[in-house]
């Protein structure tokens, strides 16, 4: 899976990655034509109805991803958050995500526990760029003999430390071994994002997460020509809340199924998406 993602941005083609809390969130955005799917830890956990503050465990994370890798067939980046402790964690878990099939893993370079990066008033508190190093070091060891791509995430921008340390803290975790540097902002205009990349010097290349800046398009990403992977980090979850409320409401609203039926996915869908065909099929041809 990991030579594909390297493949499409070795290429210059920038990778499209859509969030997936369960594998059938992940056959949708395969379906829809993504180039692979972002086990999101924001979206998990808000499918367990906790916060985004390393609450979820490991196993809970690492279980979904397992999930999502059997029954997708696009490439997965691992979402995980601070490596869940310090550079020794960080060896262990990684290990754990190239054994089970990622693609990819991003960490970021937050204090465990980490309070979601968009989160009005929550603890950006980062750790030493000589220990986040070390993570990444931990993280490259841990990769060996798996075709795995490790990203590493600054924060330096939504602790508001300013351009410099996040380009400071970019090169060295490019030093350090990452393959490739995701850049977040909280800002919600792109100029930020935009003005980072073109200041970006480092010898690898960059990811963005445009939660809070949707303005940015692909075409203009394109253009910025340092970008080669995009993330929609939260847009699945987000969108099966929107769906639900909706179809929930009218529910409620007519006193009944009699009106939405129409307008939501059948259950023949839902059969197809679950692949009962393909199940039926091997039953025919084993059952005896």
């Amino acid at each position: 899976m990991a030579n594909r993602l390297r493949d499409k941005i070795g290429s210059g083609g920038l990778a499209t990655v859509m969030s997936a809390h369960n594998p059938l969130s992940a056959r949708l955005a395969e379906e829809a034509g993504f180039d692979g799917v972002w086990a999101s830890g924001f979206e998990l956990s808000a499918a367990y109805g906790v916060p985004d503050a390393s609450l979820l465990s490991f196993t809970q994370h690492l279980d979904m991803t397992r999930a999502i890798i059997e029954q997708c067939s696009i490439p997965l980046i691992a979402d995980l958050d601070t490596g869940y402790g310090n550079a020794v964690n960080v060896g262990h878990v990684v290990g754990a995500y190239a054994r089970a099939g990622s693609a990819a893993i991003v960490i970021e370079d937050k204090i465990f526990p980490k309070d979601t990066s968009l989160l009005p008033g929550g603890r950006q508190e980062l750790v030493r760029i000589e220990e986040f190093q070390g993570k990444i070091e931990a993280a490259r060891a841990a990769s060996i003999g798996h075709d795995l791509l490790v990203i590493a995430r600054t924060e330096a921008l939504i602790a508001d430390l300013g351009m410099a340390e996040a380009l400071r803290r970019g090169g060295a975790y490019a030093e350090a071994g990452a393959d490739l540097l995701l850049i977040h902002s909280k800002r919600r205009t792109p100029d930020e994002i935009v003005a980072f990349t073109e200041s970006w010097s480092g010898a690898i290349p960059l990811v963005i997460v445009p939660t809070a800046y949707p303005d940015l398009t692909e075409a203009r990403v394109r253009a910025l020509g340092k970008i080669k992977i995009v993330i929609y980090a939260n847009h699945a979850v987000r969108a099966a809340v929107t769906a639900m409320r909706e179809v929930f409401a009218a529910i409620r609203r007519d006193g009944g199924i009699h009106e939405i039926d129409k307008r939501i996915a059948s259950v023949e869908d839902i059969f197809d998406l679950q692949r009962v065909a393909a199940m039926k099929a091997a039953e025919k041809r084993y059952l005896r």
